[in-house]
């Protein structure tokens, strides 16, 4: 038996990989790309293009083999409205159903999939458990959804697939969104909320994403859908500003009216000019907390670190990363 990941160069794969390896456990990783991860020493890498169906089928599985895909198209960089079903669908969607094909195709049944918070759209209920509804509000969220839908036409073949909504994901070695917030607190600029700041604004921790999939597969794959988010998030304006004293910026919070802010960017959106994408947006003011019980519950699972702690984590790589790109070029 080995572990497959697909995906497996990214932020969470790499944790995962690194992780089952000093359990002792034989991984392979499958992706696009391959990065300096030190634990490739000892891991093997095989590069797969996961929305080009021949290229996934030319990774060797045996009928016990785990899978986990981790590939997807995020949300960073912003794409224009008119690029963005191109952009998400080819991988996020084709691409899993190139996996789970593959997979048939082989006898191999037990999966560990990740979707995304994005699927509910607006906040109903606070918190959010797995119940909510599923009203994506862009490209991304829907199609993530839509391969939650495929897999479970899987389950009804006798797949197992837990599903995972995680929440952003940071940590050290992830940018992403959070590049234009730490360069603004570099340059002393005023960090702009959309809203008062008052409402809390939950992660999740990169770490604590690869255990919830070693949680899946010691409870044997469950065929169930979890939220995974942080513990006790802090509001957006103590968050932020934690960040701030942090970094010794001279940066101020400036509060902004969300529907404005809103309607503005709407504007810019219409016209191909996005700041933000729609999903991060029309949500930045609303209480968006899951509910991550499920989880607790049924594999044990713990979020084990802060957000303040990841979001610190996060800056100071990013700033190790600038400050070594300066040395070179001085």
């Amino acid at each position: 038996m080995k572990h497959i990941i697909i995906g497996g160069d990214g932020f969470v794969g790499s944790h995962l990989a690194a992780d089952l390896a000093g359990m002792g456990e034989d991984v392979l990783v499958c992706d696009i790309q391959q990065s300096a991860h030190p634990h490739y020493g000892e891991v093997p890498f095989q590069r797969v293009d996961v929305t080009d169906p021949a290229s996934v089928e030319a990774i060797a599985l045996a009928p016990d083999d785990l899978v986990y895909n981790l590939s997807a198209k995020m949300l960073s960089p912003i794409v224009t409205r008119k690029e963005r079903h191109d952009f998400f669908w080819p991988v996020n969607y084709h691409g899993t159903q190139n996996i789970l094909n593959w997979m048939e195709t082989n006898g191999a049944s037990r999966l560990v999939h990740f979707t995304t918070d994005m699927i509910y759209g607006h906040s109903v209920t606070v918190p959010q458990d797995e119940t909510h509804p599923a009203k994506p509000l862009g490209e991304y969220g829907e199609s993530k959804l839509a391969t939650e839908t495929l897999c479970q036409s899987y389950r009804d073949k006798g797949f197992r697939i837990p599903i995972f909504r995680p929440r952003l994901i940071i940590g050290p070695g992830r940018l992403g969104i959070l590049v234009k917030l730490f360069k603004l607190i570099d340059m002393n600029l005023p960090v702009p909320m959309i809203g008062s700041g008052n409402n809390p604004y939950q992660f999740i921790s990169v770490f604590d994403c690869a255990s919830a999939c070693i949680a899946a597969w010691k409870a044997n794959f469950p065929n169930s859908a979890y939220n995974l988010g942080s513990d006790d998030p802090p509001p957006v304006k103590k968050l932020l500003g934690d960040l701030i004293r942090h970094a010794g910026s001279k940066s101020i919070l400036l509060p902004t009216p969300a529907s404005l802010v809103k309607l503005t960017l709407n504007g810019l959106d219409a016209i191909n000019l996005p700041i933000m994408d729609p999903e991060q947006y029309m949500i930045a003011d609303e209480i968006c907390i899951l509910d991550t019980s499920r989880a607790k519950r049924e594999l044990g699972w713990v979020p084990k670190h802060r957000d303040e702690d990841m979001l610190l984590a996060a800056y100071t790589e990013y700033r190790k990363t600038k400050d070594e790109l300066r040395r070179k070029a001085a």
